[in-house]
C-alpha cells in the first residue's frame, strides 16, 4: 500500500523454532512438513508477524522465519532473498506491474484454500487464467472530514455530493478563515513523505475514468482525457489550504496530519490506515467523502482497493509451498490469526476474508457505508516510481508558479512519459 512514510527501519528478523539465519537455511524442517519463510513488505507489522510466526510454529511445529524489508527497500531486498538457495516461500508483489517481474516465480493460487476465503474474486490478482497473488488486506482513501468544523462553518458532510457543492464549501471557508479560525483542506506537502497522496492516489483518478471508458484495466498509452478534471481538484487542494501553494515542497505528512487533528483545517485526503491518528477529533466528529472528481460524482464511491498482493513461490519445494500455504490458510480462519491481523492493537487490517469481523476503525465502517461504486485502485498498473516522481515534481513547480505552461508540463509527465516508461518497464 502506499502510505504514509515510516521511518528507515534496519531488515529485522526473528528466526523461529530453531531458525539461525535470515535466509532460513537451517530452517528447513521435516520433509512432510516443510518450512515457510515470508519476506514481509510491511515495517510497522513486523513485530506482529514474528508473534504470529512464533504462535503458529508452537502449534503446529512448522518453523516459520519472517523478514521484514526496511520502508523503500522490499524489490531490493526480495531480489536479494530469492537468489539464495533458501529463497522465500511467501512474498509479495504490488500489482499487475510487481506481477511482470516475478510471475515466473508465482505458484498457481486457483482453487487453494485460502483463495476459496475470498470474499471477492476482484482481490485476485492473475497472469492469464492463473491466479498469481491473492490480495490480504484491503484499504481505502479519500476526503477525511472534520464535520464538527463543517457544521461551524453552516454546512454537514451529507450536503456534499459533488464536485461543484465542495468547491463551493472550500472556497467560502477559505473567503471566512480568519473569521472562522481554519482552512478548507490540509497541506498538500509534496516532500517524500506525503506527495504519493498527489502523485499515485489522486492521479489514480483520472487513471481509473480513462479505463473505465475505455473498457480495459490497463494501457500502454493514456490519452489524458481527464486531466482537466485533475487539475480542477488539484487547484482546489492548493488555493484552499493551511498554507501558501509555494511552500509545499516542503510541508510533510506528519504537517498535514496535524493540521487536521488540531482542528486547522476540515478535509484531509488519506486513508484508512490513519485512523489512530484523526481518532482524536472523536469519532463522532468524522465523516469520510469520496474525492470527488466531476466525472460521475452520482455515483463516485472511495477509493477502495489493495496493493498487497500474497505469491507463493512456485520454485520452493512441494512440501514448503503446501506448509506457506497451510500458513496463509490460518492466518485468515484461525482465531489467532484473524485476531492479529485485523484488531485495531495488532495490524489493524481490513482483510478480504470471510472470517474478516466488522472493523472498530470508524473510517472502514464508513468506507464500507457508502453505497456509490468504489473507485478501483488503478495505480498499480503506474509504469514506474520514475513516473510517479517526474510528476510530482511537475506538480510542485506548477503549484509554486500556476501557469498554463507549467500545467502542461504536468500533462507532458502524465501522458508522454507514461509511454515512454511503460516502453521501458516492456524491454
Amino acid at each position: 500500500m502506499n502510505r504514509k512514510s515510516i521511518i528507515s527501519m534496519a531488515l529485522a528478523a526473528t528466526m523461529i523454532a530453531g531458525c539461525s539465519s535470515a535466509s532460513g537455511t537451517s530452517a528447513t524442517g521435516s520433509d512432510s512438513k516443510g518450512r515457510v519463510y515470508y519476506l514481509n513488505f510491511k515495517p510497522e507489522a513486523d513485530e506482529y508477524w514474528q508473534d504470529l510466526a512464533k504462535e503458529y510454529t508452537e502449534e503446529t511445529g512448522v518453523p516459520v522465519t519472517v523478514l521484514t524489508a526496511a520502508s523503500g527497500e522490499y524489490e531490493k531486498t526480495l531480489k536479494s532473498e530469492m537468489a539464495k538457495s533458501e529463497a522465500p516461500t511467501l512474498f509479495q508483489v504490488n500489482g499487475p506491474i510487481g506481477l511482470a517481474s516475478w510471475k515466473d516465480y508465482c505458484a498457481d493460487l486457483s482453487g487453494t484454500d485460502v483463495d476459496k476465503e475470498l470474499t471477492n474474486k476482484a482481490y485476485e490478482l492473475k497472469d492469464g487464467d492463473k491466479v498469481a497473488g491473492i490480495g490480504y488486506v484491503t484499504e481505502a482513501y479519500g476526503l477525511i472530514t472534520n464535520n464538527a468544523l463543517l457544521k461551524k462553518a453552516g454546512y454537514d458532510a451529507s450536503e456534499i455530493t459533488s464536485f461543484d457543492k465542495l468547491k463551493e464549501v472550500a472556497e467560502d471557508i477559505t473567503a471566512r478563515k480568519d473569521e472562522l479560525g481554519f482552512s478548507a483542506f490540509t497541506s498538500a506537502g509534496m516532500d517524500g513523505s506525503s506527495d504519493w497522496r498527489f502523485k499515485t492516489h489522486l492521479a489514480n483518478l483520472p487513471i481509473y475514468y480513462e479505463y473505465q471508458a475505455d473498457g480495459v484495466d490497463n494501457k500502454d498509452e493514456l490519452s489524458g482525457k481527464y486531466l482537466d478534471n485533475y487539475k480542477a481538484v488539484w487547484d482546489l487542494y492548493i488555493n484552499n489550504s493551511t498554507i501558501d501553494p509555494s511552500q509545499l515542497s516542503t510541508a510533510t505528512g506528519d504537517q498535514s496530519e496535524a493540521e487536521f487533528v488540531d482542528g486547522k483545517a476540515v478535509f484531509y485526503q488519506n486513508g484508512t490506515w490513519e485512523y489512530d491518528a484523526v481518532k482524536a477529533i472523536g469519532d463522532e466528529n468524522i465523516a469520510y467523502l469520496p474525492i470527488y472528481f466531476g466525472v460521475d460524482d452520482e455515483n463516485e464511491g472511495i477509493c477502495m482497493g489493495t496493493e498487497n498482493y500474497w505469491c507463493v513461490n512456485s520454485q520452493a519445494s512441494e512440501a514448503d509451498q503446501k506448509a506457506t500455504l497451510d500458513f496463509m490458510y490460518w492466518c485468515v480462519t484461525s482465531d489467532k490469526g484473524v485476531e492479529a491481523m485485523t484488531s485495531g492493537d495488532k495490524m489493524g487490517f481490513n482483510i478480504p476474508f470471510n472470517k474478516n469481523p466488522e472493523s472498530t476503525n470508524v473510517l472502514f465502517k464508513l468506507a464500507n457505508a457508502n453505497t456509490a461504486t468504489p473507485v478501483s485502485w488503478n495505480f498499480t498498473t503506474m509504469p514506474s516510481e520514475n513516473w510517479k516522481n517526474d510528476l510530482g515534481q511537475a506538480l510542485t513547480v506548477y503549484a509554486a508558479d500556476q501557469t498554463d505552461a507549467n500545467w502542461k508540463n504536468v500533462v507532458s509527465a502524465f501522458v508522454d512519459n507514461w509511454k515512454v516508461e511503460k516502453e521501458a518497464t516492456a524491454e
